[in-house]
Parts: C-alpha cells; sequence; structure tokens
C-alpha cells in the first residue's frame, strides 16, 4: 500500500467519509471530525507509518493537506 493510499484510509475509516470528500476536509467541518475523532485518527496514522507525533505536531494537524505537511517532518511523503 502506498503512503497515500493510507493515509486516505486514515481519514475514510476514522470518520466514514468518501474519498472525494478528503481533499476539503477541515478540523471540525464534519461531525465526526471532533477532538475524540481527531485522537482517533492521530492513532490511526502514528500506527500506519510508525511515527509517534509530536504535541505541537498534533495540535496543528487542522485539515487533510495540512497533515501531509506535518508528516513531512516525520520522512512521510505523500
Amino acid at each position: 500500500m502506498t503512503n497515500i493510499e493510507k493515509y486516505n484510509e486514515a481519514f475514510i475509516m476514522s470518520f466514514q467519509v468518501d474519498e472525494p470528500q478528503l481533499a476539503s476536509l477541515t478540523y471540525q467541518s464534519i461531525p465526526s471530525w471532533d477532538s475524540v475523532g481527531h485522537m482517533g485518527l492521530i492513532a490511526f496514522l502514528e500506527e500506519a507509518f510508525d511515527i509517534m507525533m509530536d504535541t505541537d505536531d498534533i495540535i496543528d494537524f487542522s485539515s487533510y493537506e495540512k497533515g501531509k505537511e506535518i508528516l513531512k517532518k516525520y520522512d512521510i511523503l505523500i
């Protein structure tokens, strides 16, 4: 599975959304992306990419696109 497939799967599984919706997703733009859903997404991503994100990165992870930028810090290119 490619990095983009893992990344997309994390969002799809965490928030029960369709792939066409992903690019426009932002924190709290859908009911399932609340604080609890956010931590579920982070846990999914950490497991999928075998990383441990810094607290500041978890807080800054505010959208689908921003997440791609943050993962670059961990040498994960999406």
